[in-house]
């Protein structure tokens, strides 16, 4: 179980633990740091966080591997309820994060954690929510798909990673801008699952993550018809975003990922990992990896996470508060 912090311990106590915190600090981390992925693997966040680690043990970076645990369901909340809940705050326990995805579900409801339950560290990605088909579909363009899903209510069906993940949140952003009635299926296994029912065409369509699409694509799977940013990818150079495209759609969808530790983990392990953590993310082989993977990488500092979390927060319930 997860320590607490005790109330009304005494002063010796409180004393010892605060001269122990250096020496944490001094020997941290001495065995190898697990990171908890709250989806399944293959998936674009498994994916990604395979890569970003994988030179953790370097001796300029944590000396230390970090090892990934798996724990997919419910768009996240499984692993994050685990992790808000259970996991030690001794920085031996890490998370990836999804931004808009924790944020949302914390919003919604019904889950243990919100904004406040964890603590940042750096930010390694941006993957925007892309509109992807089968490459036998009829359906050629988003223009195409918006007149057959307008003049078909109901027909079209978007498969996604879960509820109020960014999928799901680009699903009602688009339903919402076209006045188009379509089906969105939160399906259980994350992206890879979702990607999955795209390309056996068990849905008409889907909503995932640009990663995901991308190798896909690549593969010949599937069609690519929109990007849901401000900006197209380079990536998908001649793919429209939605609002090249006349569709009101910006980019809230936009997937941020990157690690976190519970809140109550001590400040010298936070700073520790706030120094060498997005260091290890801009090292050269992982850019490299990530790149041929068509993973974009938005490599973010421990304040600037922090600012964007907040900015996403305000975002979040308006938009929510607007698409119900």
């Amino acid at each position: 179980m997860k320590r607490r912090p005790l109330i009304g311990t005494t002063l010796a106590l409180a004393l010892g633990a605060a001269l122990a915190l250096p020496a944490l600090a001094d020997d941290y981390p001495d065995r190898p740091v697990s990171m908890v992925v709250s989806y399944g693997a293959g998936g674009a966040t498994d994916f990604q966080a395979r890569i970003v680690t994988m030179m953790s043990g370097g001796e300029d970076y944590l000396g230390q591997p970090m090892v990934i645990l798996n724990k997919p369901g419910a768009g996240g909340r499984v692993g994050w309820n685990w992790f808000a809940d259970e996991a030690e705050s001794d920085g031996y326990t890490l998370a990836a994060y999804n931004i808009p995805h924790f944020i949302a579900q914390s919003i919604e409801g019904g889950v243990k954690y919100g904004k406040d339950s964890f603590e940042p560290i750096a930010n390694w990605g941006a993957d925007p929510a892309v509109i992807a088909v089968p490459t036998d579909s009829p359906h050629d363009t988003i223009e195409a798909l918006v007149a057959y899903a307008t003049e078909n209510p109901g027909k079209v069906t978007l498969s996604g990673a879960g509820l109020y993940v960014g999928h799901h949140i680009a699903a009602l952003q688009l339903e919402k801008a076209t006045g188009a009635k379509m089906v969105y299926i939160p399906t259980k296994g994350g992206g890879a699952a979702a990607m999955k029912a795209i390309i056996a065409g068990d849905v008409i369509g889907g909503i995932n993550n640009l990663s995901d699409a991308f190798r896909a694509q690549e593969a010949g799977n599937v069609k690519i018809l929109a990007v849901a940013d401000l900006e197209r990818s380079e990536f998908l150079p001649d793919v429209p975003t939605l609002m090249e495209s006349g569709i009101e759609v910006d980019n809230a969808s936009v997937n941020f990922r990157g690690v976190m530790v519970p809140a109550g983990t001590p400040d010298d392990v936070i700073a520790l990992l706030a120094e060498r953590v997005p260091a290890m993310f801009a090292d050269a082989r992982v850019a490299k990896q990530m790149q041929a993977g068509g993973s974009p990488m938005r490599i973010m500092n421990r304040d600037e996470v922090l600012a964007m979390w907040e900015a996403r927060q305000g975002t979040l319930e308006e938009l929510l508060a607007g698409l119900k």
